[in-house]
């Protein structure tokens, strides 16, 4: 008796759920339009800061290696490297955001808007790894009088630290933009385990 009741109760739920609020949701919201432009134009301006972070230190980094010896030439050398691959993904972030259209499907940007943050979360925890891995190139150049490995160390604390800083503004910036969204919704209500949707009866 008890399990065919819990039966009804799952089938009465499913149907509620699946001819109310999944159609609720899955309409068309066109404010969303604008808050998906929002997200989109914060990967660009990001992007756009990220490369002339790469630009300008492949600048620094080219000149100072060729002027330098030793441990301070390992410093721009390192430099120059590791924003080569900022730069190519500056670029592709940037093509990315420019290509994205700003939809108006509540669950595409819901699905957009968790992405971005948790993309955000793992970039700002290996951030740490390369500061880390950085301390300990520089720790074990000076122990072995390697100056390469110093400058490298020096080098790649320094990118570590920046991207560190970046990935944390750019988060604060859309998680603070995420809390717009339950107002775009009628009766939406998010919360750091889930949403909740209001249905009067």
């Amino acid at each position: 008796m008890k399990a065919s009741n819990s039966i009804r109760l799952g089938i009465f739920l499913l149907v509620f759920f699946g001819l109310g609020v999944i159609p609720l949701l899955a309409q068309e919201i066109p404010a969303l339009k604008d808050f998906n432009s929002v997200r989109l134009d914060y990967n660009q301006k990001g992007m756009l800061i990220l490369g002339s972070w790469a630009v300008g230190n492949m600048i620094w980094g080219g000149i100072g290696a060729s002027q330098t010896s030793g441990e301070v030439k390992a410093f721009h050398q390192m430099n120059l490297y590791w924003n080569t691959v900022n730069l190519a993904i500056a670029g592709f972030g940037y093509w990315q955001a420019t290509k994205e259209v700003p939809g108006t499907d509540f669950w595409a940007t819901l699905e957009a808007q968790q992405g971005i943050e948790k993309v955000l979360l793992v970039n700002a925890a290996l951030d740490v790894a390369y500061m880390a891995g950085g301390l300990y190139l520089k720790e074990r150049g000076l122990r072995k009088d390697n100056e390469r490995l110093v400058g490298f160390g020096k080098s790649i604390i320094l990118q570590g630290a920046f991207l560190m800083a970046f990935d944390g503004v750019m988060y604060g910036f859309h998680h603070a933009h995420a809390k717009d969204l339950p107002g775009l919704v009628q009766n939406l209500s998010l919360g750091p385990n889930g949403f909740s949707l209001i249905i009067p009866l």
